[in-house]
């Protein structure tokens, strides 16, 4: 089982406006910031999360391959409101919400970019 989760962004605030976002329409808020002095010099981290932080990005240097992070809704009108604040937020779209039956009958997913071009979903599993 993983906790969490992390990975760098070549503009920290505007990726952390992008995640407060795109993830609120799951639950999801930014919970913690730690400094680049609180890390010891390891830069500076926002944890977003539904009570503890676990999906975190930092400052740093992207990694050399995107990334994709899928995170549960709890309905596809979740996965809707996911997408449209993705868009409103400054993401690009790489996938509109819909049935994705090449993966199980009840897969809802979306995918937006992040201003990185990460890849980041939103997924139903369930029927509504």
């Amino acid at each position: 089982m993983i906790d969490h989760v992390g990975f760098p962004v070549s503009d920290f605030e505007a990726a952390k406006a992008f995640y407060g976002a795109v993830l609120k329409p799951l639950g999801y808020a930014l919970v913690m910031e730690v400094t680049d002095e609180m890390t010891g010099g390891h830069g500076a981290h926002a944890g977003f999360g539904a009570g503890k932080p676990d999906f975190w990005i930092g400052t740093g240097k992207p990694a050399a391959t995107n990334v994709h992070v899928a995170f549960a809704a709890a309905s596809r009108a979740e996965v809707d409101a996911f997408h449209a604040a993705g868009l409103a937020a400054g993401g690009r779209d790489n996938g509109a919400p819909g049935l994705r039956p090449e993966y199980h009958l009840d897969y809802y997913g979306a995918f937006v970019l992040d201003p990185d071009g990460n890849n980041i979903e939103a997924v139903c599993h369930g029927p509504e």
